[in-house]
């Protein structure tokens, strides 16, 4: 065997590395088990769960009928009851049915039985645009839980945290939201080694001393190509995989800022109330006086995503868009 097909062998698909987390889960605890809707027979609406009924039985690989709220509320339930559930939701938009149950029972039951019980489960659910799914299955809402207190939200960007941030999720007393970018199923990677990641603090994928760009999940490869093309130009950029959007890594934030003391924030959501002004205000609270200009922001257009190809291109943000916001705050 060359060194070449060993290294592709220990490649995985986003897709694959999420199944392996949850076979190895299963395997490690015959609490966790998975429900949601098409997840058994057909594999789930992205494939993830693909022959794992078939490993694990119909009652750990469980369907469920179209109903967000009942599915989600006894995966509540069970976790209560000391089980380890992973719900799926298949898309983000379609979790807003079930929001009830994750703020007004997952989020506060810790709190309001006086840390007597909580619901510690995981829900997992796609997230973002680029597929031409139309507005009711394509939009960027994590930034709305990052909202929450008593939740804890995680959005892997690279294999290695696809396959390594469910393991701690499951084992982490508060219950935890998982936002997987639809566009990253089919990218690939090696997990090597990571199947346990941090699920506290962000990560530096790309050091530099001129900029920070800030990134998460889908926009991580948008800010890396952006970050790119700023090199032709001499211009040096750190990038942060932010990886946990509640709570935030100020730390690692501000230690980036204080260095380049410039800053741009990519976040595929809404720009008015987003994850990105929260960040932006987070820097100007903390690291004002090491700021040379103003935090700049790009963010998905403020439109329902639109199905046609060119204008969903249009609204969701760019290397491009990237790469002129930097330039505008490195003027």
């Amino acid at each position: 065997m060359t060194a070449a097909t060993a290294t592709a062998q220990a490649e995985l698909t986003y897709r694959e590395a999420v199944r392996e987390a949850i076979r190895d889960a299963m395997r490690r605890d015959e609490r966790v088990f998975l429900m949601g809707e098409d997840v058994g027979p057909y594999g789930g609406a992205f494939g993830v769960s693909l022959g794992l009924l078939e490993e694990f039985g119909a009652d750990r690989i469980r369907d469920t009928p179209l109903s967000e709220s009942a599915f989600v509320g006894a995966g509540i339930g069970a976790a209560m009851g000391g089980m380890r559930p992973i719900v799926e939701i298949m898309t983000v938009n379609f979790s807003l049915l079930a929001l009830d149950q994750i703020l007004n029972n997952a989020a506060t039951l810790l709190h309001m039985s006086g840390g007597q019980f909580g619901a510690p489960l995981v829900i997992r659910m796609t997230t973002g645009g680029g597929r031409q799914l139309a507005a009711q299955h394509s939009h960027s809402l994590e930034g709305w839980y990052a909202h929450i207190p008593g939740l804890r939200i995680l959005a892997p960007a690279t294999v290695a945290d696809a396959r390594g941030m469910l393991w701690p999720a499951l084992r982490c007393p508060d219950p935890v939201l998982i936002f997987e970018h639809g566009s990253l199923y089919n990218a690939t990677g090696s997990p090597a080694g990571h199947d346990s990641a941090d699920i506290t603090t962000a990560a530096i994928r790309r050091t530099g001393s001129d900029v920070t760009i800030v990134a998460y999940g889908g926009t991580l490869g948008t800010a890396l190509n952006a970050a790119d093309r700023l090199a032709e130009q001499s211009i040096s950029a750190d990038v942060i995989d932010l990886r946990v959007l509640r709570p935030l890594d100020d730390a690692t934030i501000m230690e980036s800022v204080r260095r380049t003391h410039r800053a741009v924030v990519v976040d595929e959501g809404w720009r008015s109330g987003s994850l990105s002004a929260e960040i932006a205000a987070r820097i100007t609270e903390q690291a004002f006086y090491d700021l040379d200009a103003p935090v700049g922001r790009v963010c998905s257009a403020e439109v329902p995503m639109p199905y046609a190809a060119h204008l969903e291109q249009a609204a969701l943000p760019q290397p491009g868009a990237v790469v002129d916001a930097v330039r505008a705050v490195a003027a």
